[in-house]
């Protein structure tokens, strides 16, 4: 099953890609959202995949596709046999506003595993702390940002001052960018995109080594999916903003609000598959580039128990007439 995946889903994010890349710099987040969501959700429908939405758009009063608990793909394949019940995160284009301004790093990203291989998380923030596979099992979210750049640095045979942490820019960050600089650490400020981010440190030669901060709870599922892929390690708690969203988590039963989520609590899958497809130029993908009669993708698709990573560069032609002049 982890074969039929790993081909079929990178196949969902170039198409949400390139739908969403028409968007980029026309100041339509919003747009540039909906065509994604329509074009992950048209792919899947032609998949031969019994699956169910456990991470996606919201609630299905907010969301007329791709929400929590749809059902998508074909039950049967053309022979009538049952297809694989199989279970999907997506976030159809993670960096709205990257995509509506331009800006880089922006991409259509998914996981997918047998059926349980995902946690339910709720629309909340989770606390995070993601490193690469070096820095694995020496980190501990319980202590303080000092404490861990630390032991990241012991681990990687570093001083502190040559770490480089992500975090969201947002207000609610000023403390910890604070301890962050007075503990010697680089810091890269981004306005959005913290899968890309995480996925980064656990890459080596992208110079990036922790990501850290508080950010969505539905994009720490799918970071602890490639993370568990490449070997790194993410650690979240809940952090709820009001009474509403703590008892939404309550009914998915996470009623622990001090527990700590580790890599394989929220991504335990063994059939395990993440995708990834640029729509602006980044840090780890290119964007999507349009020619005369197509268009050139480049995606990252990780599979578990494979052992496997492997970057993808496809060219998409939409008219055979005007081939395209492929570069290497």
């Amino acid at each position: 099953m982890e074969k039929l995946l790993a081909l079929e889903m990178i196949r969902v994010t170039e198409a949400a890609a390139i739908a969403s890349a028409r968007y980029m710099g026309r100041g339509d987040r919003y747009g540039a959202d909906r065509v994604a969501t329509e074009a992950m959700r048209s792919t899947m429908s032609e998949m031969d995949i019994a699956a169910t939405i456990v991470i996606g758009e919201g609630e299905r009063d907010e969301a007329p596709m791709l929400y929590i608990g749809e059902r998508v793909g074909r039950r049967e394949n053309e022979e009538g046999a049952l297809s694989p019940e199989v279970d999907i995160a997506v976030d159809p284009l993670e960096g709205t506003n990257l995509v509506a301004t331009g800006q880089a790093n922006a991409i259509t990203v998914l996981a997918a595993s047998e059926k349980g291989g995902l946690l339910n998380a709720p629309d909340t923030y989770f606390e995070k702390l993601c490193v690469g596979p070096v820095a694995a099992g020496r980190v501990d979210i319980r202590l303080t940002p000092t404490e861990n750049l630390a032991r990241i640095a012991g681990a990687l045979g570093r001083g502190v001052n040559d770490i480089t942490v992500v975090i969201l820019d947002r207000p609610r960050h000023e403390d910890l960018i604070n301890e962050v600089r007075q503990a010697g650490a680089r810091i890269k400020l981004i306005s959005d995109g913290d899968v890309i981010a995480a996925i980064s440190c656990a890459v080596s030669g992208t110079g990036v080594h922790a990501v850290m901060g508080t950010g969505g709870a539905p994009e720490g599922v799918l970071t602890a999916a490639a993370l568990r892929c490449l070997g790194g390690e993410i650690q979240a708690r809940f952090k709820f903003r009001n009474d509403q969203e703590r008892a939404r988590a309550r009914a998915m039963g996470h009623t622990d609000e001090d527990r700590v989520y580790f890599t394989q609590d929220l991504a335990s899958g063994e059939n395990l598959i993440f995708a990834a497809t640029g729509v602006t130029n980044g840090d780890l993908l290119q964007g999507v580039r349009f020619f005369g009669g197509g268009a050139r993708t480049h995606s990252i698709v990780m599979a578990y128990q494979a052992k496997q990573v492997r970057f993808v560069d496809t060219v998409h032609m939409f008219d055979r007439k005007r081939p395209p002049a492929v570069r290497v």
